[in-house]
């Protein structure tokens, strides 16, 4: 299992609905994450910074091969098309990111 976090930025104006659409998520889009062998899934917002924080535990064998496998899905990308206008990516972010990948530096079970 490996735990992977990213950030992002979030337009202000976009927040409520932000929240709104990820406390409706839809059913397709959970499945495919669980099908992309993605657990433990979480965002968590700052406000103060407009950020957001991504968390999950990865519990596949080959990170791109099921990366590649949601990114192809078409309900999928129909999510992203709606998410995506909301979020600001980092300027610093590593090319062909969107949202900006963390290293691991503690973790205490």
């Amino acid at each position: 299992m490996q735990r992977m976090g990213m950030v992002i930025g979030l337009k202000p104006e976009k927040a409520a609905e932000y929240k709104r659409l990820h406390a409706e998520t839809w059913p397709e889009i959970l499945a495919k994450i669980s099908d992309c062998n993605i657990i433990n899934y979480s965002i968590f917002y700052n406000e103060a910074e407009n950020l957001l924080f991504g968390y999950w535990e990865y519990t596949g064998t080959d990170f791109a091969a099921d990366a590649a496998k949601m990114a192809a899905d078409p309900k999928t990308q129909e999510w992203w098309d709606v998410c995506m206008p909301m979020q600001v990516p980092l300027e610093s972010r590593k090319e062909g990111e969107w949202w900006s990948m963390m290293e691991e530096v503690f973790h205490h079970d």
